[in-house]
């Protein structure tokens, strides 16, 4: 069972309508420390009243069991708007422990599960996609849009603008309008991280 992390004031209201469900990449998941997304994750709690939940794997065989845990086992399911996947990778892949598995490989793991969601990746990686890469891995999945960003890290870690866009997604499930929003608010961090929104 997937476990929530509230720790709040009492007084904050936390919206139980949507969650984030986060999905790290790390390089051992027996290794319990708490990561920088994990402070990030308290952080959106604190601010937003948005509740997550925080899953690491170190493999693919991880990646697909925690989200099969999620689309099969947690009744909350509908109620996750984005997957928010913080992993290491290239323009369209992702790296698990030194092995790269391509966004084309794992469309075809999660082939019709992951409807209506916005899979949301950090400046972790760069995503680069062509039209076509972008429109296969959406009719497979069935996803809603990818998000993240152009841009490798370079210091500036995007969290800060993630949190941001799922504020904003909070209040507006209009992607354009959010991704407009978000431009508006925060106009040069979006152009400096090269913010994408394939749908």
């Amino acid at each position: 069972m997937l476990e929530r992390r509230q720790q709040l004031p009492q007084k904050q209201f936390i919206n139980s309508d949507y969650f984030i469900f986060c999905l790290e990449g790390v390089h051992d998941v027996e290794t319990d420390e708490i990561t920088s997304t994990q402070d990030k994750l308290e952080e959106l709690t604190m601010q937003f009243g948005i509740a997550s939940i925080h899953k690491t794997c170190d493999s693919i065989e991880g990646l697909e069991a925690s989200l099969n845990t999620l689309v099969l086992d947690d009744h909350n399911f509908k109620n996750y708007e984005i997957i928010y996947l913080v992993m290491e990778g290239e323009a369209n892949s992702i790296c698990l422990n030194d092995y790269y598995y391509s966004l084309q490989e794992i469309a075809e793991i999660f082939e019709g599960r992951l409807n209506d969601k916005v899979l949301h990746f950090s400046n972790a990686k760069v995503l680069d996609l062509d039209e076509e890469e972008a429109q296969y891995f959406l009719d497979i999945t069935g996803a809603k849009a990818i998000s993240g960003y152009g841009n490798v890290f370079n210091g500036i870690a995007s969290a800060n603008l993630d949190k941001v866009f799922f504020n904003l997604f909070k209040e507006d499930d209009n992607m354009l309008d959010v991704v407009e929003k978000l431009y508006q608010k925060h106009y040069k961090l979006c152009k400096l991280l090269d913010f994408r929104l394939y749908y």
